[in-house]
């Protein structure tokens, strides 16, 4: 697999009833200090995993430029590749480079769980992120009023978190709640997810979030995957509530977890100086659809 084939325009494919997609991934999250620094530690959540429901990890590289260090890579306990990343002493500048190559083969499936996870705790409770409030209750019982369960009452809730939180960077951050989305009526893709998420953990939907790609939008995304039975297995079904839609192929997913503050691609800590500032740069694109 090659990390330099050109990117295709993907409008002009029908990604959706493609038989084969490769997708090529290229992020870089570069940090500039004032002053030198030490004991840089860094967390990465930004290999996608060997294997989501259709979509293959066929190749990935992660480099490290401006400073001795040493890596490690592991699973964590939701199956998310983490990169920590150590360095003793950042002069000026330290920079974090993923690529990867991906391959979506039609036919392979949704992502599959056991079916204990349509009752594991992780999926069903409340982060401080996802808390309830008396607004959000009152919303998830007059969303279930008609009788909906399981995928028609999730598309039912994506939707009405559509219309609810029109979307507007800058007005939250990564740790507005909720509830403080709910209020606003204003928030990005991180803040549509957790209100769904919300309303689903309040009607008993087990849900997770999931950080990832979508193709055609500047930075990272995020949405939302519903857990389903499915005869000895559960199916996580995706739905983009920022867009009030189900997902479709143009989405790539790196990670999942409770909320954002689980999958959050950078994130770390030094000794110094205040005063880091981050640069971040995404290329994301189809290199083969047929």
């Amino acid at each position: 697999m090659t990390f330099d084939a050109p990117f295709l325009d993907h409008h002009e494919h029908d990604l959706d009833a493609a038989e084969r997609i490769t997708y090529r991934i290229e992020q870089s999250f570069r940090y500039d200090y004032d002053s030198p620094v030490e004991s840089v530690r860094q967390r990465l959540v930004v290999v996608p995993p060997a294997r989501h429901g259709d979509v293959h990890r066929r190749a990935h590289r992660v480099d490290v430029t401006g400073a001795d260090s040493r890596r490690r890579m592991r699973q964590d306990v939701a199956g998310n590749t983490i990169v920590r990343v150590r360095a003793p002493r950042v002069e000026s500048s330290v920079e974090f480079r993923v690529a990867a190559v991906l391959e979506r083969v039609r036919g392979d499936g949704p992502p599959t769980l056991p079916s204990s996870a349509l009752t594991d705790p992780r999926l069903l409770r409340t982060t401080r992120l996802t808390a309830a409030d008396d607004r959000l209750r009152q919303l998830t019982a007059d969303l279930m009023r008609d009788g909906d369960r399981g995928l028609d009452l999730a598309d039912r809730i994506c939707v009405k978190v559509h219309a609810l939180i029109a979307y507007e960077y800058g007005v939250t951050t990564v740790a507005t709640t909720a509830a403080e989305a709910l209020a606003f009526g204003r928030g990005v893709c991180q803040d549509t997810a957790h209100l769904m998420l919300a309303l689903c953990h309040l009607a008993g939907l087990p849900a997770r979030y999931v950080s990832g790609h979508l193709l055609g939008q500047g930075g990272t995304h995020a949405w939302v995957e519903v857990l389903v039975p499915d005869r000895d297995q559960a199916v996580a079904v995706a739905f983009d509530p920022c867009h009030g839609r189900r997902a479709h192929a143009g989405y790539v997913t790196v990670a999942t977890g409770r909320d954002y503050a689980d999958v959050a691609p950078t994130s770390g800590s030094y000794v110094g100086a205040p005063g880091g500032r981050l640069t971040t740069s995404r290329h994301v694109g189809v290199i083969a659809a047929a």
